[in-house]
């Protein structure tokens, strides 16, 4: 099993930007506009297309407000397994946001890696405009 594990620091204060992430629906207004296009919600998922035209289905498992944290799964596409997290830490006067992603099969890094290289910096963009 592949596993990717990437961060960012925002100046965004660690409550604003939770608050973006849990915002489950609003993936391609909030958190990665432009990298995420469309999120449409249906119980228990979001439908998430992709600026690449990609569409998944990605099931919820939890949002851990203690630990601000989000977990999903992914459904359709490339992968036979997918699980990511996303979890913001404090970090000076600003936020620490870490992305990891398990999944199958482990040649998927090729296109994974840049996937979320690519959400990263959409998000990076977005929380540090969340500052004024």
């Amino acid at each position: 099993m592949a596993s990717i594990r990437k961060d960012i620091t925002t100046s965004a204060a660690p409550e604003w930007v939770w608050d973006a992430i849990r915002d489950i629906g609003a993936l391609h207004t909030r958190l990665v506009p432009g990298f995420v296009v469309d999120t449409r919600l249906e119980p228990g998922a979001r439908v998430v297309t992709f600026g690449n035209g990609m569409v998944v289905r990605e099931p919820i498992v939890t949002v851990d407000d203690d630990g601000r944290r989000l977990v999903w799964g992914a459904e359709g596409g490339p992968l036979t397994h997918y699980n990511g997290a996303v979890q913001v830490f404090a970090e000076g006067t600003g936020s620490r946001v870490v992305w990891t992603a398990d999944f199958l099969p482990h040649e998927a890094s090729a296109v994974v890696g840049p996937m979320i290289e690519h959400g990263m910096a959409a998000m990076k963009k977005a929380l540090d405009g969340l500052v004024t």
